[in-house]
């Protein structure tokens, strides 16, 4: 049993602060399973929920020097978990909506030809920007996605941590929303 174990969460959040990563840690295995448990409540899905608390952790260490935990740090945590579910939950009903909407008009006779066209420069487009992403990036984004290996499994065959897995998976995710996104705005704005 470690020293911080025995620290409170006042003197664990003093010490955080200050940048102390076993006090992190301490934070993390303390707290870890109870958010998970809370966040798997709303959400169902173990790798979504892992996702959550892990960015949270992520923000918590990153914003450390600006955070206040009043009343409490675990307060603090579950508005945090909370907030993050909800945001996620809004965002898949927007676009669950958008996806319905793009169904829709899609389905429509005199927009075939056109879909058919533009989706053959998204694809292009996609396969353009994971051919140019990094070399471990790309290996690890491709096994994700184009062979379906869970995470564990690609970590397991290229010998990296499942950690880096899905930071290169989240990275490579971030890269083409940004570039997708441009093409879309520009494809509204001048017609591509």
């Amino acid at each position: 049993m470690s020293t911080y174990s025995k620290l409170s969460d006042y003197e664990l959040t003093t010490l955080l602060k200050d940048g102390d990563r076993m006090a992190f840690t301490e934070i993390y295995d303390r707290y870890f399973w109870q958010l998970h448990a809370h966040a798997y409540k709303w959400m169902r899905n173990r790798e979504e929920t892992k996702d959550i608390i892990h960015e949270l952790f992520l923000a918590l260490w990153e914003k450390r020097e600006t955070l206040s935990f009043e009343p409490s740090l675990l307060s603090y945590l579950s508005a945090a978990v909370r907030n993050r579910i909800f945001n996620l939950l809004s965002h898949k009903r927007i676009e669950s909506a958008y996806l319905t909407t793009l169904e829709t008009f899609s389905n429509e006779d005199n927009c075939v030809t056109d879909h058919l066209v533009r989706e053959k420069q998204m694809t292009a487009l996609i396969e353009n920007e994971i051919a140019g992403m990094p070399g471990k990036m790309r290996e690890v984004f491709q096994l994700s996605r184009k062979e379906n290996l869970s995470h564990k499994a690609i970590a397991g065959q290229l010998n990296i941590s499942e950690l880096t897995v899905r930071k290169h998976v989240q990275h490579a995710l971030k890269i083409l929303r940004f570039k997708i996104g441009i093409y879309l705005i520009l494809s509204l704005l001048i017609g591509i």
